[in-house]
């Protein structure tokens, strides 16, 4: 008997080729839409066993012609029988699985490499002090002209100084196209201003043309910023469409406010799920693999904490004094600033993988409050001179409660073409107030 081969996809594709062509082009093989969703999404996954060379090569060029990058090996299971033998598809039949993720299988675990990569910030307040000291004294020279430079030197700064795996981020971007479009923005603020005080009229329809403008706006934000930013000389991207934009900043949104605000956790999934799946390391997309059922069960623990809080503040004033209710009422404040933004952090981290890696994120809600608050009064009591070391301190903890779950070599991701993107979408949104994070 002739040998046998298997063809495995380990999500590596053909660069420069756009996902909707290898949709198609899947789409034309016979691939359902879950497993190009899941091949999309770079999850690895044997295509097909059981194949002879000829039919393992035909195979391998036109999902390479598709936009897939595959692999031949020889496949050790045992001679088929009769009945397998005449299911076997054709190379000229609708192509399928056989299974649904290689790193599931005993022998593909044994030869991954899987370790834990900390992510560290090395920066000091101390330095970045410098740093910012020349930036407020630079902007105020220049009236604020100096904020394109001051936002890319700090920017610079903080990527520099955050490793993972021995090597640091890099930031980009030229303060002349950030320059240029936030002139942009200036003059956008400045006809709104002008339209609104000469006929008040015609600011509400400025607000209409805007309002269909703000996706666009974020869209371009999300994109200069990743494109920007880069790893090992990989940058960064983002790919979202503007109909994706519309549905998770602006159609989820006024659902969650039609529905008394029950759908806000769904919004936050889908504007979440919008940010993270359109985004790309090279050309490995992310994932987030959470569910809008997780995101109501955190919001179902948030509810409990103010609720909480709520009735030991009712129970404390009748049984003391009011002044006691305010206390345990700004304490109940402080516990649920902790509590969301450690926790959604970490629910975001956590759910996050790119391509077969994985992040872990461990972030204290304890901690976070202690951090926020102590960061809070030293800049009150210096008259905002901490701010250098509120800022490095805050980025040190989410640092080290950060790790990477390396599956192999952080090496082996291809990096994308070097695309060129305005800086005018970010600048708007800066200006109109309309930037987005994740947490």
């Amino acid at each position: 008997m002739s040998d046998l081969y298997t063809l495995r996809y380990r999500g590596n594709r053909v660069g420069g080729k756009p996902d909707e062509a290898i949709r198609d082009d899947l789409t034309s093989l016979g691939f359902k839409a879950g497993q190009i969703d899941a091949l999309l999404a770079g999850r690895g996954a044997i295509i097909k066993r059981r194949l002879s060379a000829s039919q393992a090569r035909a195979y391998q060029q036109r999902l390479e012609r598709a936009g897939l990058l595959t692999d031949i090996e020889r496949d050790d299971a045992s001679v088929p029988s009769a009945s397998e033998a005449s299911a076997a598809v054709r190379p000229s039949s609708p192509a399928r699985f056989d299974a649904a993720e290689p790193t599931r299988s005993p022998e593909q675990q044994q030869s991954t490499v899987r370790r834990l990569e900390p992510v560290e910030f090395s920066g000091r307040g101390s330095e970045f002090f410098g740093i910012w000291i020349v930036n407020i004294f630079l902007l105020l020279l220049t009236l604020g002209f100096y904020a394109p430079w001051a936002k890319v030197r700090t920017n610079q700064y903080f990527y520099g100084h955050t490793q993972i795996d021995g090597a640091s981020f890099q930031y980009l971007a030229d303060p002349w196209v950030i320059f240029r479009g936030r002139l942009v923005a200036i003059v956008a603020v400045a006809v709104w201003v002008l339209v609104s005080e000469l006929w008040p009229m015609g600011s509400l329809i400025l607000l209409a043309v805007f309002l269909p403008a703000m996706p666009w706006v974020i869209i371009r934000s999300l994109k200069f910023h990743a494109v920007n930013s880069a790893y090992r000389n990989i940058r960064f991207d983002f790919r979202g469409n503007y109909v994706g934009a519309c549905m998770a900043m602006l159609v989820w949104p006024i659902v969650a406010l039609l529905t008394l605000m029950i759908a806000a956790p769904l919004s936050i999934f889908k504007t979440h799920a919008f940010m993270v799946n359109n985004s790309y390391f090279g050309t490995m997309p992310f994932r987030l693999k959470a569910t809008a059922g997780d995101y109501y069960v955190f919001f179902l623990r948030v509810i409990g904490v103010v609720v909480g809080f709520a009735v030991l503040a009712t129970i404390a004033g009748k049984l003391t004094h009011p002044g006691v209710a305010m206390v345990v009422a700004a304490f109940g404040y402080l516990a649920l600033f902790g509590y969301f933004m450690a926790g959604l952090t970490n629910l975001v981290f956590n759910s996050t993988v790119l391509g077969l890696h994985g992040f872990q994120s461990t972030l204290s809600k304890r901690r976070m409050v202690w951090i926020f608050m102590t960061n809070s009064l030293l800049i009150a009591l210096t008259l905002g001179f901490f701010t250098p070391w509120a800022k490095v301190r805050m980025a040190a903890y989410r640092a080290s409660c950060t790790e990477v779950a390396v599956h192999g070599d952080l090496d082996s991701f291809v990096a994308s073409e070097v695309k060129q993107a305005s800086a005018v979408g970010q600048e708007l949104g800066d200006a109109f107030d309309l930037g987005i994070s994740l947490v």
